[in-house]
């Protein structure tokens, strides 16, 4: 059924892709210009923050089909699959939990223990996608104290109807369907994009009844509206929607258990541009989200075992002015978030309520400066008021070199999970409660005598405190001829880290455990990227990334000669060095990337060749002195490659065919998102 729909989209619009001119293959080169960094439009050349873009023609040439695929093949970028097959993104070694994900400037929802699934967006109608590194949260608030990806989506152009359709099929039994219409008349335009989505799922091991990933589908319908009232007055009204239905199943006690997981997601933005004169704009934003699971189980009997669901809302609205004065500007900005989640293993509807004001000056004394000054102050209902500040600045010591550099706070908030989870495992006995629901609970329990012991040294008086972070950038861009490079060191120290810590041990033998601020960390490294044009046809990029992340108490506990292991041999214990200590779980030291794009205009192809390199990253405790050691388990290093071709045919057809993990490199045991190869082909009609 799903591939005759996609089949059935190809046909009704082939003849409309012979009977008008196309102009969405050829690109004309233009200035990259940004708005993530700063909400404004700017340069990328002069921006003094490490922000990167990448081009709808570089998602194409690749052949991505979700955002996860083409974050994967960024330099300082790396997916990270949590537990419940969810995939994040790891940035400058810090975790999922701490980078904001944006569609068109507003936040999408519906984290998984801090994960925010990025195979839940489609890629077929992204006009560029921003990257800004380093902490944000003096624009953005919680979430960014990593930094900010933002997935721009496409806007009409011209006074004429484009588009296009597109079908992709690739192993697993995978295919991808995409139509995208934009057109403009007058004062009206707008973009309608709708992707459909279906895989077998893959399994690496055949032993066991259920696959790595069950079978899936699921579709975006995304339209959008614009309507200028006048050069200065401009409406825009778009909505996203997105549902997604797989099979789930399950393993417990020996007996198998069939069900189904479904997420339903609903975004809405409506946004009014009022240029007041020709120094002050303003805009006025009204978004709301919802993000929705449901899943269940049923026994061999068919018979529900278990249920669950998660249901977050998200209202904000917010207004911006920008004031431009001579070179400068100045951007002010107020808003609300009104933030509610019911789910298992809540006792309540939990409603979060925060209120906030940023201030930005963009300052340009002369050609060769360019400082960005700003700050914002978060008022929450539930924790500490942050106040978040930014300088950056960037120094062009030559038309061709420039120099940037940056210091920031970023933050991030305790979660609904962190403060208000109540969860007991039916089937082993641990428990883990929400800092804030946690002292009552252990009351309840300790009244009902099932507890044997509570720690003395714990309490619940002071609220739990926010993550926050210290972000240091510093680098340099070069652009003359035919190479670019560009080089940012960076350094994030990390307070209160919120983490469990087990607070009492029930009768039963189990512990139970809540959330508290207990660890300090710091990441530093260096990121490069080097592009050369060897010529019009051929192209080079290198990317490589060097990264320390570590635990301060844990280093400190190795300077005190407080950390030990036992052989695995003699059992024998002894006392670990600071050398052996590796740093934190799941972060490599070494990443690379290297990148041939080779143009055929004879016969309008293109080869597009991609490297990627991981080095050895520590996945468990093996010796239990709950830290990663060079004697503990790792993953070894690897190399995955990917390569596509695309062909061209009279400006109106594309053909793709290529292949993701060539040499079909897999980890059964160690790495959940890495499939195997996989062969694809596509056919794309532009209209």
């Amino acid at each position: 059924m799903k591939n005759s729909i996609a089949i059935f989209i190809l046909i009704i619009s082939f003849n409309a892709a012979f009977s008008q001119e196309n102009d969405s293959i050829s690109t004309t080169k233009l200035e990259e210009v940004v708005v993530t960094a700063t909400r404004t439009k700017r340069n990328l050349s002069s921006l003094p923050l490490p922000t990167s873009i990448i081009t709808s023609e570089a998602i194409s040439k690749a052949g991505s089909t979700r955002l996860s695929e083409i974050l994967f093949e960024q330099t300082g970028l790396v997916t990270i699959p949590d537990f419940g097959g969810a995939e994040g993104i790891q940035v400058q070694g810090l975790d999922a939990a701490y980078t904001l994900i944006l569609i068109d400037g507003v936040p999408l929802v519906g984290r998984s223990a801090g994960t925010l699934d990025l195979s839940r967006v489609s890629v077929g109608n992204i006009e560029r996608i921003e990257i800004v590194k380093g902490a944000s949260s003096s624009l953005y608030g919680s979430e960014a104290l990593a930094g900010v990806i933002n997935i721009i989506t496409k806007k009409p152009k011209n006074d004429i109807v484009t588009g296009n359709v597109s079908y992709r099929y690739a192993s697993f039994n995978t295919s991808d369907a995409n139509a995208n219409l934009t057109f403009k008349k007058n004062k009206f335009s707008g973009s309608i994009f709708g992707n459909y989505y279906a895989t077998n799922g893959y399994d690496l091991n055949e032993n066991t009844p259920e696959q790595t990933v069950e079978p899936f589908h699921n579709f975006t319908i995304q339209p959008k509206f614009y309507y200028d009232f006048s050069q200065n007055v401009k409406l825009a009204i778009g909505t996203r929607f997105y549902n997604q239905n797989q099979e789930y199943k399950a393993i417990i006690s020996d007996e198998n258990y069939a069900g189904e997981s479904k997420i339903t997601e609903w975004n809405s933005q409506v946004k009014l541009v009022h240029k007041w004169n020709s120094k002050i704009d303003s805009e006025y934003e009204v978004y709301t989200t919802n993000y929705k699971t449901d899943e269940f189980l049923n026994d061999s009997n068919n018979q529900l075992f278990e249920e669950s669901f998660y249901n977050q809302w998200l209202f904000r609205p917010e207004i911006r002015t920008t004031f431009s004065i001579s070179k400068n500007k100045l951007t002010g900005g107020v808003g609300i978030n009104h933030e509610s989640l019911e789910r298992t293993y809540f006792s309540s509807n939990i409603v979060f309520n925060s209120q906030y004001v940023f201030l930005q000056y963009d300052y340009n004394p002369n050609q060769k400066w360019n400082v960005l000054l700003g700050f914002r102050y978060d008022n929450h209902d539930q924790y500490k008021s942050q106040f978040s500040p930014k300088l950056a600045a960037n120094f062009k010591v030559t038309p061709q070199l420039s120099l940037k550099s940056s210091i920031g706070y970023g933050f991030k908030a305790p979660d609904f999970r962190q403060l208000y989870f109540d969860f007991t495992n039916s089937s082993i006995g641990y428990a883990v409660f929400g800092y804030n629901v946690a002292e009552d609970r252990l009351d309840e329990l300790e009244n009902q005598g099932q507890l044997l012991y509570r720690a003395d040294d714990i309490n619940f008086n002071e609220a739990l405190k926010p993550e926050s972070s210290i972000n240091l950038n510093f680098g340099f861009a070069f652009n003359k001829g035919k190479l670019k490079w560009e080089t940012n060191a960076f350094y994030n120290s990390i307070s209160n880290l919120i983490d469990t810590k087990a607070v009492a041990q029930k009768t039963n033998g189990q512990n139970v455990f809540s959330y508290f601020n207990i660890d300090e960390i710091f990441t530093y490294g260096v990121e490069n990227n080097v592009h050369y044009k060897w010529n019009n046809n051929l192209i080079f990029s290198l990317g490589y990334q060097y990264l320390i992340a570590k635990d301060k108490s844990v280093v400190k506990a190795l300077e005190d000669g407080e950390v030990f292991a036992r052989d695995p041999i003699t059992l024998a214990s002894f006392q670990l060095k600071k050398s052996d200590y590796f740093g934190l779980f799941n972060r490599s030291k070494h990443t690379a990337n290297f990148k041939i794009l080779y143009k055929i205009p004879s016969i309008k192809s293109n080869v597009n060749l991609r490297v990627f390199y991981r080095s050895k990253y520590g996945i468990l405790d093996s010796n239990n002195n709950q830290i990663l050691d060079k004697y503990d388990e790792f993953v070894d290093d690897y190399f995955i490659t990917n390569i596509s071709f695309t062909k061209e045919f009279k400006e109106r057809i594309s053909f793709q065919i290529g292949a993701l993990n060539l040499f079909d490199y897999t980890n059964p045991d160690e790495i959940s998102n890495l499939p195997g190869r996989q062969i694809y082909a596509k056919l794309q009609l532009n209209f």
